[in-house]
This record gives C-alpha cells, structure tokens and sequence, in this order.
C-alpha cells in the first residue's frame, strides 16, 4: 500500500504523461464503482492491468472508489433495471444468459449492470478532470508546496525522510 500512495505521489511530479494517470483514474472509476463478487470484475481487473497506464493511481482510484460506491447502489438499481428491461435488447440478454460462462459475469444484476453504465458515462468526464488536475497540480501546486518551510520541516522527520529514500531507490531500480 505504501508503494502504491508513493507511485501515486511520484507521478504527479515526474515525466510520466498525464494521460496514463487520467486513464488510470477513469478505468479505476470503473472497477470502484462495480460489486466486486463478481467474475467480470475480475476480468476487466485482470485486462486493465495490462494497458499502459499508471498502476498506482489504477489502485489508489479502485480503493477510494470502492467505499464512496455503495452510496450510489439505489441509482445504479434503477440505471440497471433501466437497461436490462429495455426492450430492444432482451432477446440479446436472453441468449446471454444462456451461454455458460456468461451467468458468472453477473451482467443481469441490476446493480452491477447499472454501476458499469454509470462508469462508462463517467469515463470521459473522469478523463478531462483528472488531466486539468494533473497539469494544474504540476503548474502550480508542486512548485509551491516543494519550496515551502513546511515541506522542508517535514522532509526532516525520520519516517518521511525514510519514505522518500526508499521511494528514490524504488525508481531508481525502476529505471534499471
């Protein structure tokens, strides 16, 4: 975990491009809106980890996601019962269902139907906030907060000058 909030951290700040953490944040919105009992949850988890995005905030997001998620259970109940009862694809959702494999992806629950829609509709939007934020955070805020007398106090504390030691050497090796 304290990999992934330093990850997080040194992204914001290096040459990484601010749409692999954009990505990264609106694929996250995804799975952290999702239920996670079921197998496509595991599937899109498992395929995302293979897209060229930035790993740290990809988990930051799912975690962060995952507890504000149940608040919107109600809405995407009925976003869900919205789209599986739209009549146009139920003949479709019917021959779905009758595919084996398919049953597991839990696709006909109204819940995990209706987070995935919500999540998709919000990809875009997610997209072009995480990168306003992104290069505002790199503009403005990081200059900043690295010269300030704070930061410099805190960089002399032994647990975040361990943590900032271990982050360099951690890029180091990834360089390598």
């Amino acid at each position: 975990m304290l990999n992934s909030i330093i990850g997080f951290l040194k992204s914001l700040n290096d040459n990484s491009h601010p749409g692999e953490i954009a990505h990264a944040a609106s694929i996250g919105v995804i799975l952290g809106l999702m239920p996670k009992d079921n197998v496509l949850w595991y599937i899109l988890l498992f395929v995302f980890l293979f897209f060229r995005i930035n790993k740290a905030v990809y988990l930051l997001v799912i975690l962060g996601v995952s507890m504000c998620a149940p608040l919107g259970d109600m809405l995407f109940d009925k976003i869900g019962y919205a789209v599986l009862t739209f009549e146009p694809f139920t003949e479709t959702y019917r021959i779905l269902l009758d595919i084996p494999f398919v049953a597991y992806t839990k696709f006909n629950n109204t819940v995990v139907m209706g987070s995935l829609v919500c999540s998709l509709v919000l990809y875009i939007p997610v997209y072009l906030l995480t990168r306003i934020l992104v290069r505002l955070w790199r503009k403005n805020l990081a200059p900043k907060i690295s010269s300030s007398k704070f930061w410099n106090t805190l960089k002399n504390f032994p647990l975040v000058r361990k943590i900032l030691s271990v982050s360099e050497s951690i890029s180091e090796v990834a360089k390598k």
